[in-house]
C-alpha cells in the first residue's frame, strides 16, 4: 500500500511557487467554476452514475435472469461483481499515473466511454469467461471515472468550503441517477420482452445491457462540457500547505479499515437483494419500485448528509453512516414484510454513497489539496478490495444453503444469511472507523 500511495505523492508533485501566469489561470478557472457550482457538481454526477450507478449495480436487476438462463450458481453469479470489483481495484491503482499523464478530466471522460463501450460488449456473450474479462475491464474503466470525479468533486467544493460537503455529496448521489434509470428500464424492458426468451437471436438480458450502454453513452458525452470547464483548474499546480501532513497510510489505518469493510458488506446487498426479493415473491412492479426508490433517496441523500460531512473531521461519520447500512442491510434478511423491504431500501439508498463521500471529505479536512489523489486513491483501493470479497462469499453462503441449487425457501434462506454476513461486515467497520482520529495539522 505505501508504495502506490508515495508515487501518488510523487505523481501531483508540484512545484513550491506558482508562476504569475498560472495564479492567472488558477483565478479565472475559480471565477467561472464559481458561477454555477452546483451545475458542474450535479453534471459531474455523471460520471458517478456511469461508474457505479449502472457499471456496477444495474447487474444486480440483470443477476437473476442471467442465471436462470444461464444455469449459474449463485457463487458464479457472485463472482461478475467480484471480477468488476477486482477490474475496479486494479483501475484505482492505475489512475494516479493516468492523471498525471493526461489531466484528472481527461481520464473520467476517457474512462466513461470506455466503461459504456464495455457495457455493451457484456451483452454479446454468453460463455463465463468473457462474461467475467468484460466486467473485469468495465471495473477498470469506471475506477478512472469514480476517483477522477471525486478529485474533481472535491477540488470543486474547495472553491465554497462552505458547501463543500453538499457538493461532494451532490457528486457521489449522482450513483442514484444511474441506478433509479437502471430501475426503470431493466424490469419494464425484460418484462416487455419476456424475461427468458430470445429476440432476434439474443437473450432478453443481453437487449438491456445494450440499453443500459445507450444510456451510459450519452451520460458520457454530457461530461465532456464538466470536464473542460475544469481542466484548467486541473493543469493548476498546487500547493503543500505547511500545516497540513503529508498523506501517510499509517495515520488513516482505523477509517481504511472501516471502508474495507463497508465495500465487503454493502456490495452483498447490491449484488442480491434483487434476487432475495424475487425468491420472496415479490412482482417485477415491487422490484421497479424498490430500486427506483432506493435510487431516489441516493439522490436525495447530498442534502441530508452535508452538515455531517463538514462537522466532522474524524472518522465518525463514516462510522455513524456504516452503522445505519447495516440496518438497513438485516432488513431484508429478517422479513419479507413489503413495508420493511421499501424501508430497507429507501435508508439504503439514502445513506450508502454518503459513506464513499465521507471518506472524501475525510482526506480534504486533513490533507492538503496537494496529497487528495493520493489520500482518495488509498481510499478506493481498500474499498475496490472489499468489493473483491464481499460477493463471493455472499454467493457461497447462499449456495450452501441450497447445495442442490433448489428453489424457494431454500435460496431465500441462504440469501438472506449473505445479507446477515453484510451487516456484520458493515457493523465492524463502524466500529473500526469509530476510532479513527483526526489528524493534527499545526504547523510541524
Amino acid at each position: 500500500m505505501s508504495s502506490w500511495a508515495h508515487s501518488a505523492h510523487v505523481c501531483y508533485g508540484a512545484c513550491a511557487a506558482e508562476s504569475l501566469s498560472n495564479s492567472l489561470t488558477k483565478s479565472a478557472a475559480k471565477s467561472e467554476l464559481t458561477a454555477s457550482p452546483f451545475l458542474l457538481a450535479l453534471a459531474l454526477s455523471l460520471g458517478a452514475a456511469v461508474s457505479l450507478g449502472i457499471t456496477r449495480f444495474a447487474y444486480g436487476l440483470l443477476l437473476p435472469p442471467m442465471r436462470a438462463d444461464l444455469g449459474w450458481t449463485y457463487t458464479l453469479a457472485g463472482s461478475m461483481n467480484t471480477s468488476n470489483a477486482l477490474g475496479y481495484f486494479v483501475g484505482a491503482l492505475m489512475t494516479p499515473w493516468l492523471m498525471r499523464r493526461f489531466n484528472a478530466a481527461n481520464v473520467m471522460v476517457i474512462g466513461a466511454l470506455l466503461a459504456s463501450l464495455f457495457m455493451g460488449l457484456s451483452g454479446f456473450f454468453t460463455d463465463s469467461t468473457m462474461l467475467l474479462v468484460q466486467r473485469w475491464l468495465a471495473g477498470v474503466a469506471s475506477a478512472w471515472v469514480f476517483i477522477t470525479g471525486g478529485i474533481l468533486a472535491a477540488r470543486l467544493g474547495a472553491l465554497d468550503a462552505s458547501r463543500s460537503g453538499l457538493l461532494i455529496g451532490l457528486y457521489y448521489g449522482g450513483s442514484g441517477i444511474g441506478i433509479t434509470l437502471s430501475a426503470l428500464l431493466v424490469p419494464t424492458l425484460l418484462n416487455e420482452l419476456g424475461a427468458t426468451q430470445k429476440w432476434h437471436g439474443y437473450a432478453n438480458w443481453a437487449w438491456a445491457w445494450w440499453a443500459l450502454a445507450l444510456v451510459c453513452v450519452i451520460a458520457s458525452l454530457v461530461l465532456i462540457a464538466p470536464a473542460r470547464a475544469m481542466r484548467p483548474l486541473m493543469t493548476t499546480a498546487t500547493s503543500r500547505e505547511s500545516h497540513y501532513r503529508q498523506f501517510r497510510v499509517a495515520d488513516f489505518g482505523f477509517a481504511l479499515t472501516g471502508y474495507t469493510m463497508f465495500g465487503v458488506g454493502y456490495i452483498g446487498y447490491m449484488t442480491f437483494v434483487i434476487a432475495l426479493l424475487r425468491e420472496q415473491g415479490a412482482s417485477a412492479d415491487q422490484i421497479m419500485i424498490f430500486y427506483a426508490l432506493l435510487g431516489l433517496a441516493c439522490m436525495a441523500s447530498f442534502r441530508v448528509w452535508a452538515g455531517l460531512l463538514d462537522r466532522h473531521k474524524n472518522g465518525r461519520a463514516l462510522a455513524t453512516l456504516n452503522a445505519l447500512l447495516g440496518v438497513a442491510t438485516i432488513l431484508p434478511a429478517l422479513t419479507s414484510a413489503w413495508p420493511i423491504v421499501l424501508l430497507s431500501g429507501v435508508v439504503f439508498g439514502g445513506v450508502f454513497l454518503s459513506v464513499v463521500a465521507s471518506t472524501t471529505a475525510l482526506v480534504r479536512h486533513n490533507l492538503s489539496a496537494h496529497d487528495w489523489p493520493a489520500g482518495i486513491s488509498a481510499f478506493t483501493v481498500v474499498f475496490a478490495a472489499g468489493q473483491i470479497i464481499g460477493p463471493v462469499i455472499v454467493g457461497w453462503i447462499a449456495d450452501s444453503a441450497a447445495p442442490s441449487n433448489g428453489a424457494g425457501a431454500s435460496d431465500a434462506d441462504g440469501l438472506a444469511r449473505g445479507l446477515i454476513f453484510s451487516a456484520v461486515a458493515l457493523w465492524l467497520g463502524a466500529l473500526f472507523a469509530s476510532r479513527q482520529r483526526a489528524l493534527q495539522t499545526t504547523p510541524q
